[in-house]
């Protein structure tokens, strides 16, 4: 069987994650082998100042190294990796990826906010979808938010925009972002047509847990509501000890509430489901796909 590797350079966290894929007849099953995620915030450095710091540098080189040798261990046998909208948009994000080059070995790829959303798709079993029906995906991430429209089994529509949980620390007014939002959903989705709505990322995850809704089963638009009400009523540490975050979660689950509650409000929605997938899932399809994927040195 073989071991396919995806590492996601976000701006929240630096993720991995290795899937055996096993041949079934005539398709084949991505099985989750291992998954690993840093909070590397790599967000904090581009969206402040425009540059990621040398200390950010060298975090991320060391957390690429560790990764190189848990697919070594594991005999991943091809890999890729991507960064995000924090590398994406840091001014010095061409010296980054040579210095992390020289200091692992590893080639990082700059990816479009376009090319993500279509990415993040591939990541979900389209092929149980209805093909009458209408499904919009939704991913929140550090830096970026990304939708995808998915029509009659195919990709119709995608779209990335510079509003994420990361960002959103900053307290810059993004109201003419969110409209833009509001604007692409309901001009490219058909409300004549009955809408599924799917959401991904670390924090939606963590919002279906705190919520009690069980998994497999769609989150409330109430849920979510409730939710963000009560976590605003506590503070950065009250928010910590009484829903059980880590640092790295406590600050941005707030802004990912929003995110997804202006989605849900845009196109009429008054559930999401949640099938825990993301851009790694996405790249592992990806890479098996075009079957050349980068051989891991031995």
């Amino acid at each position: 069987m073989k071991k396919i590797a995806a590492i996601d350079i976000g701006s929240n966290a630096v993720r991995m994650l290795i899937c055996y894929v096993i041949p079934s007849g005539e398709e084949h099953i991505f099985q989750k082998n291992l998954y690993l995620r840093l909070p590397l915030r790599l967000g904090e450095d581009s969206f402040r100042n425009g540059i990621i710091s040398e200390d950010k540098i060298k975090t991320l080189s060391e957390a690429l190294l560790s990764f190189k040798y848990i697919m070594k261990v594991h005999k991943v046998n091809e890999y890729q990796i991507y960064a995000t909208s924090a590398l994406r948009e840091s001014i010095n994000s061409s010296s980054v990826i040579l210095k992390v080059k020289k200091e692992t070995g590893f080639k990082v790829n700059l990816i479009t906010g376009l090319k993500e959303a279509k990415i993040i798709t591939k990541g979900n079993q389209l092929s149980k979808l209805d093909y009458n029906k209408t499904y919009l995906h939704v991913d929140v991430g550090g830096g970026s938010t990304e939708y995808s429209i998915i029509k009659k089994g195919a990709n119709k529509k995608s779209m990335s925009f510079k509003l994420g949980t990361v960002r959103l620390l900053n307290n810059i007014d993004f109201s003419h972002t969110k409209s833009e939002i509001n604007s692409w959903l309901t001009s490219n989705i058909d409300f004549k047509d009955k809408i599924k709505l799917f959401a991904t990322g670390g924090n939606i995850n963590k919002i279906q847990s705190m919520s009690g809704t069980k998994i497999g089963k769609p989150i409330s638009y109430i849920s979510i509501k409730n939710l963000l009400n009560k976590m605003l009523e506590c503070d950065f540490k009250e928010r910590m000890i009484k829903f059980n975050l880590n640092p790295d979660r406590a600050d941005v689950i707030i802004p990912a509430l929003e995110i997804f509650i202006l989605t849900m409000e845009s196109v009429e929605a008054n559930k999401m489901f949640i099938p825990k997938t993301g851009l790694v899932d996405g790249m592992v399809k990806e890479t098996f796909i075009k079957n050349n994927g980068n051989k891991l040195d031995p």
